[in-house]
């Protein structure tokens, strides 16, 4: 049992990932409501702050997925108001919402990722598309990941066979972000790693192994039930799946995480997990891979939450 006080789950927002983080925010409300626990759903708008001054929780549990959600923003705006979170601190927020930085992060401390070129959207326009875009591919090779340099949910990101698609991808990569990065694609088994830690250091949870029906994991074969095929654990071999869990622990202390992350690898045919990304705010939706990999390890979904929420409130209460 705990003293756990009010609950505030902040979700919605008004980045491309609203619709995600409304159905990870209700879900949680209602799996703590569920075993108990007060806790309330608020959509973030003009009217938190008055909210949250004039009715302060207990303690907040951001769901807030992409800019804002996961940049570092709200849980800055939280420490102003003096409000205890679950989750990393701003700073390790901001390193790893951005993907190059976080790549090279994780890439200095020995975790291997796929070789990439990040750029902004002037660079090639100010030195000639065609003519960079020749260079990265003579670089890389072929095929390709252009991805926006922060983000989530898939928006924004392609995959290219031709040299020929390289700039449409381009294009739709900056309708989400004015940086693109440019990675070797790899192909193989695409694993989600969750890490918890509920107060006795971080865990990994069984790797979640992604298999859309048809095409690549986008945002509808994320979100649209029966798109994917989900496999925990991965059908992978155990040391495999113990260097993946390795990675995923890794990638969240070298960056400096707490209590809840999520990071995605995929395994090639050489058996090495590569470090694609990783995600401070994992959804916790019916499709989402950290909900799976608590499943997976006899976890239940309520209890974890309220036991980060009961951490995160005695980090306010002792003034960390």
């Amino acid at each position: 049992m705990t003293d756990l006080g009010r609950v505030l789950i902040l979700a919605g927002g008004l980045s491309p990932e609203r619709e995600v983080s409304l159905r990870s925010g209700g879900r949680l409300r209602d799996a703590l409501t569920g075993i108990g626990v007060e806790a309330e759903l608020a959509d973030v708008d003009a009217a938190t702050l008055p909210a949250l001054a004039a009715d302060p929780p207990q303690v907040v549990f951001p769901v807030l997925h992409g800019i804002s959600g996961e940049d570092g923003t709200i849980r800055e705006v939280l420490d102003l108001y003096g409000l205890p979170y679950v989750g990393a601190v701003p700073p390790a927020c901001r390193v790893a919402f951005d993907k190059a930085t976080a790549k090279a992060a994780v890439a200095a401390a020995g975790i291997a990722t796929p070789e990439a070129v990040t750029l902004p959207r002037e660079a090639f326009h100010d030195l000639g598309a065609s003519t960079l875009i020749e260079r990265i591919v003579a670089r890389l090779g072929l095929p390709l990941v252009v991805k926006p340099r922060a983000g989530g949910s898939a928006f924004g990101v392609s995959r290219v066979g031709d040299a020929g698609e390289v700039a449409e991808a381009l294009m739709g990569c900056f309708g989400y972000h004015d940086w693109a990065i440019v990675e070797r694609a790899v192909d193989g088994v695409e694993i989600a790693v969750g890490v918890v830690d509920t107060g006795e250091g971080p865990v990994a949870l069984p790797a979640v192994e992604i298999e859309p029906r048809a095409g690549d994991y986008d945002y509808a074969a994320r979100y649209t039930a029966g798109a994917t095929n989900f496999y925990t654990p991965a059908r992978l071999d155990e040391a495999i799946l113990r260097a993946a869990a390795r990675t995923a622990i890794t990638a969240h202390q070298v960056l400096g995480l707490r209590d809840l992350s999520r990071t995605d690898m995929i395994v090639g045919a050489d058996g090495i997990p590569r470090f694609l990304e990783v995600n401070v705010a994992p959804g916790l939706t019916e499709t989402s891979t950290w909900p799976m990999g608590l499943q997976a390890a006899g976890l239940d979904l309520a209890v974890v939450c309220r036991d980060l929420a009961a951490r995160a409130q005695r980090r306010g209460d002792a003034g960390v």
